[in-house]
């Protein structure tokens, strides 16, 4: 059982006390470190996740063996992609790794559906999720069509920095390339620019945003 006062520090007034004393009683506590993956790709979803601190990246592969970056989770987020699985009781479709350290909640599938008619704070927690990702998925797409890769680079530097609480990105150029699903010299050839232009400054395996 979780310590239930763990919970409200995360979760109230987001949720009805009786919902937090579920949450307690079924949920599953799990900690997770950096690059851990937590989710593979064609894995039968039992649990959905709450995230209690840390960050967390969703990926999907691509049609050529890539992978593209959807969107990260962090402090009080669900994946939305998981829960649609855990609904239609379909195996994953989605990569889900730790970007840093953390701990997360893990509930039962079978209490999504009875959850959803019980609790109006659920309903809205998981409908606001869905609305969040999509939301991120939509500026993940319209980063991939209207911006240049230079641009794609920049956002994606913002973003790794902003969910790391850092104005410090440590990746090498080869996991840069393989988030934005490019190759190793496009993203060595940008960050010289970017660096030229004063937008970051490059040290070993790790950038820092100006």
């Amino acid at each position: 059982m979780i310590d239930k006062s763990l919970l409200t520090t995360y979760f109230s007034p987001m949720f009805e006390d009786e919902l937090l004393q579920e949450i307690a009683e079924i949920g599953l506590l799990k900690a997770f470190t950096e690059n851990e993956i937590l989710i593979e790709l064609d894995q039968l979803i039992t649990h959905t996740p709450l995230l209690l601190h840390g960050a967390v990246k969703i990926m999907r592969d691509d049609d050529n063996d890539g992978e593209l970056l959807l969107y990260y989770l962090e402090k009080g987020d669900t994946c939305a992609m998981t829960m649609t699985c855990c609904l239609g009781t379909k195996n994953s479709n989605i990569r889900a790794t730790a970007e840093t350290n953390g701990e997360m909640v893990l509930i039962p599938v079978q209490k999504m559906d009875e959850w959803l008619a019980k609790y109006a704070s659920w309903r809205a927690f998981v409908f606001t999720s869905y609305q969040d990702r999509l939301d991120e998925m939509m500026r993940s797409i319209d980063n991939l069509a209207f911006n240049d890769s230079k641009g794609r680079l920049k956002n994606y530097l913002i973003e790794v920095a902003s969910v790391n609480k850092s104005h410090t990105v440590h990746k090498t150029h080869a996991e840069i390339a393989y988030e934005l699903n490019t190759s190793r010299v496009v993203v060595s050839r940008l960050l010289k620019v970017l660096e030229n232009e004063k937008f970051i400054e490059q040290q070993r395996n790790s950038i820092t945003l100006i």
